[in-house]
């Protein structure tokens, strides 16, 4: 299957990759759907990552979700994000779509990155749009100032598109780009979160590597049921990259 995955790779035109939270789990960060590990099995979503929530309950918001976040700081990127970035530096890969917030691509050196749902390095006041450093809510929950608020009085909230947000630009322009999609290869996401699970059927060929079942397994050229460490290490080893 990785032989498979290499040949397509290099009779592909326009190659892009999609990942998701799976592939960050080698850097210690949980994902959100496995089954006993999983962020989303404990609390739902739809409420303690939603924009309603953090407006009507910006105390338990932020109590929640910095604690949470604060851990992708020291995170460092794995084989996956290094592979990634190395593929897109020989020119096999032509940008990566990520629905992960947490920096781990762009700290790999990824350059043309679509983070869809925005990232973890920067914040904005929500009543003058003054810009932040995500820094400064952590520093500011760690004095106990919660919720984290602007000079001006406003509330802060990370550059993250929550529930019940609109989608990013990233967003919209990884589907301009999608559209010269040949090969996207999917990694560490469950294609259950919409609409990036769309992002598939604009392609003419994808690969799925993903520990579980995807809805998508039936549609793809090849299907990989594992970490996805241990594939892009292969993938690299045949490609003769290094990362």
């Amino acid at each position: 299957m990785i032989d498979r995955i290499v040949q397509l790779l290099k009779s592909a035109r326009y190659a892009m990759a999609l990942t998701g939270a799976g592939i960050s789990t080698e850097s210690g960060i949980p994902d959100y759907r496995s089954k006993g590990t999983g962020l989303w099995e404990k609390v739902n979503p739809a409420e303690m990552a939603s924009i309603s929530y953090m407006l009507s309950n910006p105390k338990e918001f932020f109590e929640f979700n910095i604690t949470q976040w604060s851990k992708y700081a020291d995170a460092e990127p794995n084989v996956t994000h290094r592979v990634i970035a190395a593929m897109e530096k020989a020119g096999y890969l032509r940008g990566i779509i990520t629905q992960n917030i947490d920096n781990l691509h762009y700290k790999a050196g990824s350059k043309n990155l679509f983070e869809v749902h925005g990232h973890l390095r920067t914040a904005h006041c929500m009543n003058c749009a003054k810009k932040y450093e995500f820094d400064e809510l952590v520093n500011q929950f760690s004095k106990g100032i919660n919720p984290p608020r602007c000079t001006c009085g406003g509330l802060i909230r990370p550059d993250v598109v929550l529930f019940g947000d609109p989608m990013s630009g990233d967003f919209y322009r990884a589907l301009e780009q999608v559209q010269k999609c040949d090969l996207l290869i999917i990694a560490g996401s469950s294609l259950q979160v919409y609409p990036v699970a769309e992002i598939p059927l604009y392609c003419e060929k994808f690969i799925i590597i993903n520990r579980e079942p995807t809805p998508f397994d039936e549609r793809a050229e090849v299907v990989i049921h594992d970490t996805a460490g241990k594939v892009f290490e292969s993938i690299a080893e045949k490609l003769d990259i290094y990362y």
